[in-house]
């Protein structure tokens, strides 16, 4: 079919279906203005972990990682439709194991019990706001263990340093003159003490870097991913979230071969 034809077709079937949704409509919008706030998600326990991804988010190069073509306008079309071209590692998203080795699992092949987990998460806002290179170590761990009990089985342990927080500003790269950044992250220490306690398969931070921004060398990512587990990076809102009892839900994207990508994460809790 040619491409006018596609689009003559697409104009005469919304105008066809105008009319069977019109009766509908009212009581829809009414629905849903009352489901989809935010406020009566949170009071309903789900908690969107995501931030909203745009062209100008913040990303570890420093430069545009997300890039929108705009292909077809409904004006002219009557539908839109953007093409769209992305780094994986951009906006809240997922390191696949296959992101820092030669073989591990792609992105598509993490396995959905792997993606639905408990949520444990170690808050260390204080350390972070006295130094922008705080990091998550063992005794932070053996804290949280001691006051809320041994790590879920199958769980991801997320670092909540309130960095989510400095999204729409210059701090959330914090780059120094050198051009070295400076955030929070997870110190390699504790990652091996994670892999050593074998209960998490993931790991989150709401910073660019499941290491933090100073780091010469990728320690954490490279003794974390090849463990076979998964990081996200740029998670947002865990100050709404209990330090323990909510559940996280990672909606990886399936992009066979994947290191990684952006998703949307949720939790209830």
């Amino acid at each position: 079919m040619c491409h006018h034809c596609v689009v003559e077709s697409v104009k005469q079937r919304m105008l066809d279906r105008r009319s069977l949704f019109r009766g509908a409509a009212g009581a829809a919008a009414a629905l849903t203005t009352v489901a989809a706030t935010p406020a009566r998600a949170a009071e309903a326990g789900y908690h969107d972990m995501t931030h909203e991804l745009h062209p100008d988010f913040p990303t570890y190069f420093g430069a545009q990682q997300l890039f929108m073509d705009q292909k077809f306008n409904y004006a002219e079309h009557k539908f839109n439709l953007f093409e769209i071209r992305i780094n994986e590692h951009t906006g809240t998203h997922m390191d696949a194991p296959l992101h820092f080795s030669a073989d591990g699992m792609s992105v598509a092949e993490i396995p959905i019990d792997k993606l639905i987990v408990p949520l444990a998460v170690i808050d260390i806002r204080e350390k972070a706001t006295a130094s922008a290179d705080a990091q998550v170590t063992p005794d932070d761990i053996k804290a949280y263990v001691t006051a809320n009990g041994p790590l879920p089985k199958g769980c991801c342990v997320a670092m909540n340093s309130g960095w989510d927080a400095h999204v729409a500003s210059a701090k959330y790269r914090n780059a120094d003159d050198a051009k070295v950044m400076h955030f929070p992250g997870f110190h390699v220490e504790a990652a091996k003490m994670l892999i050593e306690d074998g209960n998490a398969v993931g790991i989150a931070v709401d910073t660019l870097s499941l290491d933090f921004g100073s780091s010469p060398d990728f320690a954490t990512h490279y003794e974390w991913l090849p463990s076979g587990r998964w990081g996200l990076e740029c998670i947002a809102n865990l100050s709404a979230l209990p330090t323990k009892g909510a559940t996280l839900i990672v909606g990886a994207p399936k992009i066979r071969g994947g290191t990684g990508g952006p998703a949307r994460v949720f939790a209830m809790g």
